[in-house]
């Protein structure tokens, strides 16, 4: 090993997903020695694009990553499938003045993003083929044990080893799994003409969600699209993707129809059915701390899984506060971390499982009542802003050592 792994100072993290990538960023930075291990022969996000907002975006700002050009930034409007608009998000002017970032939500291919965040890692710090199996809390230190029979000794573990964690089924028991009812296509292409610049939309139909928003590849332009369809564990997956989206897409307005033109179905689609677990009271027990997936698993629904690992890793960090890890200061830490994320996390888990339930499993005549009043009231803007926006844009007001102004 060429990096140090000094007492007190030793912070080993399971998987080396976006948030353990970027609990590791953040800590070298506060002085900490770390070590990433990684079950698989190298880290590879899975997915094609994806949405990171404001506060992630600074969060990756403040470890040296340059966001001028990373993404693009997306007016959002929710429809129906006719194309009439049911909620257009505002941007909050506070949070682009304080930030300097404009806009909200971003989009970028994952493994473009990804890679930014492991370009900042020192060499050598990520240590393939290493699947964790269990670990020793010993009081004052921690050992994680391997599948390869290696093992290592740290002050603190950091659980980012995904849904299916062993970090956190020792820590917290059976995670008990569950599907939530959806199927989801991701996919991605190209950039086309006739769409408006830095605008996505997400429309609806009776039990279908069909939507589209610009993203960054390397630079050049494309677009993200997806559909979210009823799922179950046992649902049979159709035989001929690109004729079954198709299908889905014909029944929206333009141009959704049309982004199946613009895509390489072989390469650029991805299958998801979604799990989720129970909410935790808690994510820290002794001196482990889980991070993402492997604690809160979200519903695409909050547009948020790669975001929310991000800013887990470094809240978790800021909390140590760059403190000697051998003290009584890793229970506070670990108290004002759990303080600071889990109920917000937990409530954005348990509104996208909601919104999931309501737009893909409500029966008629219950789904043609949701339709009306989503059409002609102000219900679902309302919603939006109090159980998503208000929550996420209170947060980021509240990052204040991340602001420019």
């Amino acid at each position: 090993m060429t990096h140090t792994w000094r007492p007190g100072r030793r912070v080993a993290i399971m998987g080396a997903g976006p948030g353990g990538v970027s609990a590791a960023l953040a800590a070298i930075k506060a002085g900490y020695d770390v070590r990433i291990y990684e079950k698989n022969p190298e880290p590879k996000p899975i997915g094609g694009a994806v949405l990171l907002s404001v506060p992630v975006l600074a969060v990756l700002r403040s470890y040296g990553m340059d966001i001028e050009g990373f993404g693009s930034f997306t007016r959002t409007e929710f429809r129906n499938h006719r194309g009439k608009t049911r909620v257009a998000l505002d941007f909050n002017p506070m949070i682009e003045e304080k930030t300097g970032i404009p806009g909200w939500h971003y989009g970028v291919l994952r493994s473009s993003a990804f890679a930014r965040m492991l370009a900042l890692l020192p060499e050598g710090m990520v240590h393939a083929g290493h699947a964790v199996t269990r670990y020793d809390d010993h009081g004052d230190s921690v050992t994680a044990h391997f599948e390869n029979g290696e093992q290592v000794k740290a002050d603190i573990l950091v659980g980012a080893d995904g849904i299916r964690s062993p970090v956190t089924t020792q820590a917290f028991g059976d995670p008990g799994l569950f599907h939530v009812g959806i199927r989801v296509w991701l996919a991605w292409c190209e950039h086309f003409d006739g769409i408006p610049p830095q605008f996505g939309a997400i429309h609806h139909s009776r039990n279908v969600q069909a939507s589209y928003f610009p993203m960054l590849h390397d630079g050049k332009p494309g677009f993200e699209w997806w559909i979210v369809e009823k799922s179950t564990p046992t649902a049979k997956v159709p035989s001929d993707p690109e004729a079954h989206l198709r299908r889905h897409l014909a029944h929206f307005a333009d141009p959704l129809p049309r982004f199946a033109d613009q895509t390489d179905f072989a390469r650029n689609v991805f299958r998801w059915e979604v799990y989720n677990r129970p909410s935790l009271p808690g994510y820290t027990k002794g001196r482990m701390a889980g991070i993402g997936d492997a604690v809160h698993p979200v519903s695409p629904y909050a547009a948020y899984g790669m975001g929310m690992a991000i800013e887990d890793g470094y809240y978790l960090i800021r909390a140590l506060d760059g403190r000697d890890l051998t003290k009584d200061a890793v229970a506070d830490a670990f108290a004002r971390y759990d303080r600071e994320r889990v109920a917000y996390c937990n409530h954005q888990c348990e509104i996208a499982r909601t919104f999931g339930k309501m737009f893909h499993h409500l029966p008629r005549p219950l789904s043609t009542l949701r339709d009306a009043v989503f059409d002609h009231t102000g219900f679902l803007n309302m919603t939006l802003k109090r159980d998503y926006l208000a929550d996420a844009e209170k947060q980021t007001l509240g990052l204040s050592e991340l602001h420019l102004a």
